[in-house]
């Protein structure tokens, strides 16, 4: 057991850096290519952050261990918002200025019941995980559309602010996204293998390590890039971070890992996972919309969803034990 946990421990830390190299040379590139910053924040910035989950949930499908990988789409979600969301308004409460980011937050609310009603079934099909493909593909073509179309707005602002602050040159920015890129593959396959051989130790599933340890893991990226982002005052990019990668996660995580492995999605995933996922995502579309004026997320509401994720990961943790 001593092996497998080390490579964990060791997997999440490369994973981590190289998650971070990777965006960064990647938001560098774009912006060397003339990409407009609000379109690095919704698409590079944004979905670039999920790259953990990707290839961790891809790898795992690959490998056999289709509940890995969906309990690292969906436990990320809920760490997304339970504890990155939580956190990073208990220390600094989030103000929502940018328009695009009022714009996606009811397109994500509309993604996760899509989800849900997808897979209320039981079975991810390959023609399921297609279905997430096509949305994705979809979400993706009005994302750059929108990018290319607003060059005002509060969270490209944010963005510009972000690169200005650590320029990079071009040569620079294409080594860091080589060499993250490799990185992220092979710290994945490490983390994987030490995850499973975990769960076949303790005797349980591979759904719950996914929703426990990689999920919070490869959160992690979003959790330093949302931290940073307040600090200095970027809450639109902080809350920009999780939305992208959430909306990454249920359609392009799901649907890859989906589409490589056709599944059938244990009972509990549906009755508790996702649900857990519906109520912190509608109740940020709630919150952070701001039906009467710019959305917020106070300290108290930051609290609630800590006391939520805690409670939640409690739960998981007292049925492994």
């Amino acid at each position: 057991m001593a092996l497998p946990i080390l490579a964990v421990i060791l997997g999440l830390a490369l994973l981590v850096w190289s998650a971070d190299r990777f965006v960064d040379g990647a938001a560098a590139t774009a912006r060397h290519m003339g990409m407009p910053p609000l379109l690095i924040g919704m698409v590079v910035i944004g979905f670039g952050t999920s790259a953990p989950e990707m290839v961790v949930s891809a790898i795992s499908a690959s490998q056999g261990n289709p509940g890995l990988a969906l309990g690292n789409a969906y436990g990320s979600n809920i760490t997304n918002i339970a504890l990155i969301l939580g956190l990073t308004a208990l220390i600094s409460p989030i103000a929502v200025h940018s328009s695009i980011l009022r714009k996606e937050l009811p397109i994500l609310a509309g993604v996760t019941a899509f989800a849900v009603l997808v897979l209320r079934d039981g079975e991810l099909t390959r023609m399921d995980a297609w279905s997430f493909l096509v949305v994705f593909a979809l979400l993706m073509g009005w994302s750059i559309r929108e990018g290319l179309r607003q060059r005002s707005d509060a969270l490209a602002g944010e963005v510009v602010e972000s690169l200005e602050a650590h320029p990079m040159p071009l040569s620079r920015a294409l080594t860091w996204l080589a060499v993250g890129l490799v990185l992220l593959i092979v710290s994945s396959r490490v983390l994987v293998w030490g995850a499973v051989e975990i769960a076949h130790g303790l005797g349980v599933s591979d759904l719950v390590i996914g929703l426990t340890i990689v999920a919070i893991g490869t959160s992690l990226p979003e959790l330093a890039s949302s931290l940073i982002a307040v600090r200095k005052g970027e809450h639109d990019l902080a809350l920009g971070n999780v939305i992208g990668s959430n909306l990454f996660n249920t359609l392009a995580v799901v649907g890859i890992a989906g589409a490589i492995h056709p599944t059938t999605v244990p009972p509990e995933v549906i009755s508790r996972d996702m649900m857990v996922m519906g109520a912190l995502t509608l109740s940020l579309f709630v919150i952070g919309y701001g039906f009467r004026g710019p959305g917020r997320i106070n300290r108290l509401e930051g609290l609630l969803l800590l006391g939520c994720f805690v409670a939640y990961t409690s739960y998981l943790i007292s049925t492994i034990f």
